[in-house]
């Protein structure tokens, strides 16, 4: 006979933990190894720092940079957040690829979950190699407004990932390529890259309204007066509620 046998339970949450970090660990290099995702989320955003730090157009108060690295980190956050996020989630859809990991222990929860985790982590190592490029450049942010640029970067993250979600769980995979792009390039022009206020009356107004303007604006606010923009979270938040339950409800797994 032999004697009883002992086994090691892992508690169902710790196992779930380790299934949403390895997936995050895998969404994370795939988003990195990624070339177009790079170039839009890293290369663009760089070479529009060095471009408008040596532009004369448009008038911004001096120095430029100051108002210029904001501008560009929050560039990042869209390029990350909702442009990259929006496309690789639609052609998984379209692969198959969410409709197989939804069926596996992962579960689709768990994916979101992956999803989210990686793109906070690949955001971040953007965000501080485009900050490291800014201090070479003579930007010089206000300490006191690291909190609040903490807090502004969460908050918009988390509205753009719930419209990236809400874009490619809706429409085709081609649909959502060309939404995307489409909307990066609005969202630059409204309020993301530069002031709200150095549009005109019309488009000021309507880029304030919009997760673009309000992210924008919000980290100027914070890196240059070291103010807490909480006009502008409200804003992100509002679009981030609506845009998430909206997804929730629409979001497709397959074609």
């Amino acid at each position: 006979m032999t004697g009883p046998t002992t086994t090691a339970t892992v508690p169902r949450a710790a196992v779930r933990g380790i299934r949403i970090r390895r997936q995050a660990g895998f969404e994370a290099r795939t988003m990195l190894r990624n070339g177009e995702q790079l170039l839009v989320a890293f290369l663009l955003p760089a070479m529009a720092m060095v471009g408008l730090k040596f532009a004369s157009v448009p008038d911004l108060p001096a120095p430029r940079i100051d108002a210029i690295v904001p501008g560009v980190l929050a560039l990042a956050v869209v390029s990350t957040a909702f442009t990259s996020q929006a496309i690789a989630t639609a052609f998984d859809r379209r692969n198959g690829v969410l409709r197989l990991l939804g069926t596996t222990p992962l579960g689709r929860d768990g994916l979101l979950g992956g999803k989210i985790l990686a793109t906070f982590a690949v955001l971040a190592i953007h965000l501080i190699a485009l900050s490291v490029l800014g201090l070479a450049l003579g930007w010089r942010p206000a300490g006191s407004g690291i909190a609040p640029a903490l807090i502004t970067t969460v908050i918009g993250a988390a509205c753009f990932v719930a419209i990236a979600m809400l874009v490619a769980g809706r429409l085709r995979a081609e649909a959502v390529l060309a939404m995307a792009n489409l909307l990066w390039v609005l969202f630059l022009g409204l309020g993301l890259l530069l002031p709200t206020t150095t549009l005109p009356n019309a488009a000021g107004g309507l880029a304030k309204a919009l997760p673009s303007g309000a992210l924008g604006d919000a980290l100027r606010a914070a890196f240059v007066h070291g103010s807490w923009p909480v006009g502008q979270w409200l804003v992100l938040l509002a679009w981030g509620g609506v845009c998430g339950f909206l997804a929730t409800r629409v979001f497709r797994w397959s074609d």
